[in-house]
């Protein structure tokens, strides 16, 4: 039985059919595999899948809003309570279980539990495309004098000197022309949006977003008390006209952007809308943030903001994680000198300094060269992979909302991707569905693809039967 599936319901068993499905779901938000908000499949899609009747399962979610683990909304369906009592039973190994990407949370429980071979909605790498071996050398090339000395200090609070350099090179390679002195190294690109987050803005502050976007970007702005103003991502960015409306109502601080290989869509910003970006952000008076954590996936003539603005008003973000390794947390920001001092003290404040080790590590992998070549075999096999996924979406009748680029595609899967994540996580399939990466977690029929977690055509097949199951019972009356 593949990791995920459930047995059926047994019946002629001592426990009725509705306890049976009741103790399920209620295992699942007990083990929070189903957090606060997620939506239940309908009456009718629940009773389908479970092979039982619309009453058993009426009176299963009857018993699970009596126990406080679910509220029924008017039109809408059965929702996981946002509050709810501790549960009265001890929560079951998750040994057999799979994880429900209903939030930012999960997504993150995803990453560090999923089996990269039946996780379509990963959002990394599988570590066999990673370079173990690269990181070892890398390790072993530090000599003993600097290994000694970096193992017994804190190390510069802005960082290791050596990779800053490389790093500034690496910067110019792009276009963005940063010297040492403006790189502030971080334990991560996402610990540098955080500390971007505590020292540019206040609580009730308003800042744009991409929308589809960063499940976990919206979580941490919520956290703090930022306004988040959702502008729609299209093919060449961010919808220019919905932005200017934005910003001339709300005047935002900043602007929170993936302007290259987008997540969860894959698409690039164009160069006559990152200039036109840019004048917007002149004229409504807003920084703009740019990660580029999947800079290392792209071409490098793709254009990046920080190139265009000379880092006046836009700090670039990016790190090692997607490419390198994510357990090195390495990452780094750019910015102008004003912005620095802040973000330094931020730092030092969080948690004194980031690991001198692992940063000079990076530096000997930036300086021969090493990593710039395992970048290119990386776009070179997700290229082979994308080809591939292309042809199994293709063979089973799927779109796309525009071409796959880098890791991911945006597919649209013709059905409600919600409803089809259920279904999916029953036979093992992790997935991403759009509302995910919806700030205001609005339903679709799109969902994250990654084209290196997606080539198997047990996956498609089955993605085709769920989608035309959910289609064809929606359209019976």
């Amino acid at each position: 039985m593949p990791t995920g599936t459930h047995p059926p319901l047994q019946r002629g068993a001592s426990e009725p059919l509705a306890g049976q499905l009741a103790e399920r779901f209620a295992q699942r938000i007990r083990e929070r595999l189903l957090l606060p908000g997620a939506r239940l499949p309908s009456v009718r899609d629940c009773a389908r899948q479970h092979g039982v009747s619309p009453h058993t399962v009426v009176a299963a979610y009857d018993q699970l809003q009596a126990a406080g683990l679910l509220e029924a909304r008017r039109q809408r369906g059965f929702f996981v309570r946002e509050t709810r009592p501790a549960a009265s039973r001890s929560p079951k190994p998750l040994a057999t279980t799979r994880q429900a990407p209903v939030d930012a949370t999960a997504l993150i429980r995803g990453m560090f539990e999923a089996d990269a071979g039946r996780s379509p909605g990963l959002g990394t790498l599988p570590a066999e495309w990673l370079d173990p071996v690269l990181l070892q050398s890398a390790l072993r090339r530090l000599n003993q004098a600097d290994s000694q000395s970096l193992q017994v200090s804190y190390g510069d609070p802005s960082g290791d000197e050596r990779l800053r350099a490389a790093l500034s090179q690496r910067l110019a390679d792009l276009g963005i022309h940063a010297s040492p002195a403006q790189i502030l190294t971080t334990n991560g690109a996402t610990h540098a949006l955080d500390l971007l987050i505590r020292t540019q803005l206040q609580p009730g502050d308003a800042v744009l977003v991409d929308d589809p976007g960063w499940a976990i970007i919206f979580a941490r702005l919520t956290q703090a008390g930022i306004r988040l103003l959702p502008v729609p991502r299209g093919v060449h960015g961010p919808d220019l006209g919905v932005l200017a409306t934005l910003a001339a109502e709300h005047a935002p601080r900043l602007y929170l952007t993936v302007p290259v290989l987008h997540n969860p869509t894959g698409h690039s910003l164009d160069l006559a809308t990152a200039h036109k970006l840019l004048r917007l952000a002149d004229e409504h008076d807003f920084s703009i943030v740019e990660d580029d954590s999947y800079g290392f996936l792209a071409a490098e003539h793709v254009p990046r903001l920080a190139a265009l603005d000379g880092l006046r008003r836009v700090v670039y973000v990016s790190g090692f994680s997607k490419v390198l390794t994510p357990a090195w947390r390495v990452g780094y920001l750019a910015a102008a000198p004003e912005r620095l001092g802040a973000l330094t003290d931020a730092k030092l404040l969080d948690g004194l300094t980031s690991s001198p080790v692992m940063e000079r590590a990076v530096a000997l992998c930036l300086e021969q060269g090493r990593l710039r070549r395992h970048a290119q075999r990386l776009r070179e096999r997700l290229a082979q992979a994308r080809q591939r996924v292309a042809t199994l979406a293709a063979r089973q009748g799927f779109r796309w909302a525009a071409p796959p680029d880098g890791l991911f595609g945006w597919l649209d899967a013709g059905v409600d991707t919600e409803r089809l994540a259920q279904p999916l996580l029953d036979a093992g399939w992790l997935t991403a569905p759009g509302a995910l990466f919806s700030a205001t977690r609005c339903p679709g029929s799109l969902m994250r693809i990654n084209m290196a977690t997606s080539q198997d055509p047990a996956f498609w097949r089955l993605l085709r039967a769920c989608a035309d199951d959910i289609s064809g019972h929606s359209a019976t009356p």
